[in-house]
């Protein structure tokens, strides 16, 4: 039996466990903050340093002469927001002012708050050290995967915004592609294969990985959302390499085009008119923008596979998916039909 906590020490738990996560995560980036004005003289240094290479991805890194592996906050936003939003910006510098120092990769409040203090003192405690005459900031390396499980967990719980879910999809991504090079890793050392594997191995191994995974969730259109309309439809599924039914054209147009954003499918019909055949040359996707269209996208598609998923788990066909699909998705300028009590569509 451990010794029972008394005195201040019981206070002290005591007064944590009442505090919001809010509270907490200013408390925790407030003495964080203090520790950045006021570094200690005895900081670690760095005995070995290198950048993490994952496709366009660089995660600088070091090895601390007290045996810690730290990353960079830089690194991790790459990792997994790809780039420096100017929502995490703004909440970066709001939360800057207030004295409260907050890394990127956590800014968005869904993100804060799952935050746990023990993630706060643990992996999101900021480490400062020596670099020659300068002092770095970083943070543990084992925080990444951390990071990732809370994005994964804000989206599975459904408190992400819809243009943060496709954020959350790589971070999935990632933390598989770091546990499978975890097992490598492990395999090596126990086999004493590290001892002659080439220097990059396992980095080219990670990025093989992701490649493949991010290749396959960066299609515009993914595989499993016509396999669900064959699925809903009762119609057997022979894959992707067998010309569709005719007939799933016209469901795109209205699954996709006619719900995105009001006038998409008419200006898209205009820049990819069809020819004297009734074809086009080039798929309407194509004329999305890179910087807004694409991530409309590609946010839409992945509600309707979620849709497409939960009508199939239920039993349910076609007809009750739409219905689904028409009260969350409303083709724009339609108006939303009253949830009132229905005969079953299905049967």
């Amino acid at each position: 039996m451990e010794e029972e906590i008394k005195g201040r020490a019981k206070g002290g738990l005591a007064r944590a466990a009442k505090l919001t996560p809010e509270e907490r995560s200013n408390i925790a980036q407030k003495a964080a903050k203090e520790r950045w004005d006021n570094p200690n003289p005895n900081l670690p240094k760095a005995t070995h340093r290198g950048v993490l290479r994952i496709g366009d991805m660089k995660i600088p890194c070091a090895v601390l002469d007290n045996g810690k592996r730290v990353i960079t906050e830089n690194g991790i936003t790459n990792a997994i927001l790809g780039s420096r939003s100017g929502a995490s910006k703004r909440l970066k510098t709001a939360r800057g002012k207030e004295g409260a120092l907050l890394p990127l990769f956590i800014a968005p409040k869904p993100i804060i708050s799952l935050i746990t203090q023990d993630i706060w003192d643990g992996p999101l405690a900021q480490i400062q050290y020596r670099d020659g005459k300068r002092i770095v900031d970083a943070y543990d390396a084992e925080l990444l995967p951390t990071v990732c499980d809370l994005w994964i967990k804000a989206r599975d719980t459904g408190i992400l915004q819809k243009q943060q879910i496709a954020k959350a999809d790589k971070a999935e991504i990632l933390k598989k592609g770091l546990a499978n090079v975890a097992m490598i890793a492990l395999v090596d050392e126990a086999t004493g294969f590290q001892e002659i594997r080439p220097k990059d191995a396992l980095q080219a191994f990670l990025e093989t990985i992701l490649r493949k995974e991010l290749a396959a969730w960066a299609k515009k259109f993914p595989d499993e959302f016509y396999e669900n309309i064959y699925k809903l439809k009762g119609w057997p599924w022979t894959g992707m390499q067998k010309n569709r039914f005719s007939v799933v054209a016209y469901y795109t147009r209205d699954l996709v085009y006619e719900r995105i954003a009001p006038g998409i499918l008419e200006a898209l019909e205009k820049k990819e008119p069809k020819n004297d055949k009734g074809r086009r040359k080039h798929k309407m996707q194509q004329w999305l923008t890179e910087d807004i269209g694409d991530p409309m996208l590609a946010q839409h598609l992945y509600s309707l596979v979620m849709f497409q998923r939960l009508a199939i788990s239920h039993g349910h066909g076609w007809n009750r998916f739409l219905k689904m699909v028409d009260r969350v998705l409303p083709k724009r300028g339609n108006t939303i039909e009253l949830p009132l009590n229905e005969p079953d569509l299905d049967s």
